[in-house]
């Protein structure tokens, strides 16, 4: 199948955190306001700012407007004393503005949600941040801000606590957090008010305590693998289920714990796992360790990460097996490679861990290539 352009084929408009050598080649990275090390999550937030979660340097950087030009420097830095510094928990324990690898951020343009993965739990401000390190206001996962055990120090779940959670959405007024290390995905009906509020539903698990590899079982409609990112339109629920190659999708709101999905996309039913279908070479229908999704204008947008590419499926008569028909990042459906094998270029990607989409814009933290992509959609 021909594939249609997702994205402008002349490239992204704006390049943050691009530093490479004369040779094209990537040289190594030191922090500062313009740099950027294995970035994984990206946000527009309504108003205008934007937000990268520079994970390898263990931060948030924020821009108060959207960047007009390459490599504009940040204008706050959350999780390190200042724009140099580097080291998880900044070097010193967990608190209301350390990190410890970032990935997943939220905004509803009043809330922003950060996914704190390796601190294994959620940080909430209740309005958005406006200066460097600015504290958090809400923590989740955990009891308190001084905490940062993996399922609060037990051997198993609960719905209040968390474990290397990677992503984290907020969508028709519900938090939902990618619980990647439980391999589920927790929804708060309402957005938390208090530390350590429990989740109200479960994705991926029979209750709120299991925390095993699809579910105990082999691959299937209920469980997961390695859940990373949640994305909410008209009503449907989509997770990127890493783990297993593959995109779940609800049509609907379940209303008990452990509901099935309703259709896959990536593989041809719910018991395979293959990446790219056994094959080497991917496919339209094929994924191999989608990470990031993201929705934008009647298009479900995926990272599609370890084929370096990005694919677009239409939201219309989505159903089971649909086959991408839009794609960027490699010149056909059946090719990949980092960079398609060559130096990075501004239409090339390695490993993109995230999407984020702000009316024409496509956010994408191309995380091999150590940068973010601000990218037009196709015309």
């Amino acid at each position: 199948m021909p594939a249609a352009p997702l994205l402008d084929p002349a490239g992204a408009s704006i390049v943050l955190g691009h530093h490479v050598a004369a040779n094209g080649l990537p040289v190594p990275v030191a922090p500062g306001p313009s740099t950027l090390f294995g970035p994984r999550g990206v946000c527009f937030a309504p108003g205008g700012a934007f937000l990268v979660a520079d994970t390898g340097h263990h931060r948030l950087l924020g821009w108060r407007q959207l960047p007009q030009a390459d490599n504009t420097p940040a204008d706050f830095v959350i999780g390190q004393p200042d724009f140099l510094a580097e080291g998880r928990n900044a070097g010193d324990k967990p608190g209301p503005a350390t990190l410890n690898m970032p990935t997943g951020i939220a905004s509803d343009g009043h809330v922003l949600a950060v996914a704190d993965a390796w601190n294994h739990r959620i940080l909430i401000w209740t309005s958005l941040p406006e200066h460097s390190n600015q504290p958090a206001d809400l923590v989740l996962g955990q009891k308190d801000f001084g905490c940062g055990l993996a399922n609060r120090g037990g051997a198993l779940a609960g719905p209040d606590t968390l474990n290397c959670c990677y992503g984290v959405t907020i969508a028709d007024g519900r938090l939902f957090v990618a619980d990647t290390g439980n391999r589920r995905v927790l929804v708060w009906n309402a957005l938390p008010e208090t530390n350590g509020q429990p989740a109200d539903l479960v994705f991926g698990q029979p209750d709120m305590f299991a925390r095993d590899d699809n579910a105990g079982s082999s691959a299937s409609a209920s469980g997961m693998r390695w859940p990373h990112t949640v994305a909410v339109t008209g009503g449907r629920i989509f997770v990127a289920d890493a783990g297993n190659s593959r995109i779940m999708a609800w049509n609907g709101m379940p209303n008990a714990d452990g509901a099935p999905a309703s259709f896959i996309l990536g593989q041809k039913n719910f018991e395979a796992i293959d990446h790219n279908r056994a094959a080497y070479d991917p496919s339209e229908r094929a994924l191999q360790m989608p990470y990031g999704i993201a929705v934008r204008e009647g298009t479900l947008i995926c990272a599609d990460t370890a084929n370096s590419r990005i694919v677009g499926f239409p939201l219309a008569g989505l159903d089971m097996d649909a086959p991408a028909t839009m794609l960027a990042g490699q010149n056909g459906f059946g090719l990949k490679g980092d960079n398609r094998w060559k130096a990075a270029t501004r239409d090339s990607l390695c490993w993109p861990f995230a999407i984020a989409v702000h009316e024409k814009l496509v956010a994408v933290a191309d995380t091999g290539n150590n940068r973010v992509l601000l990218w037009e959609a196709a015309p």
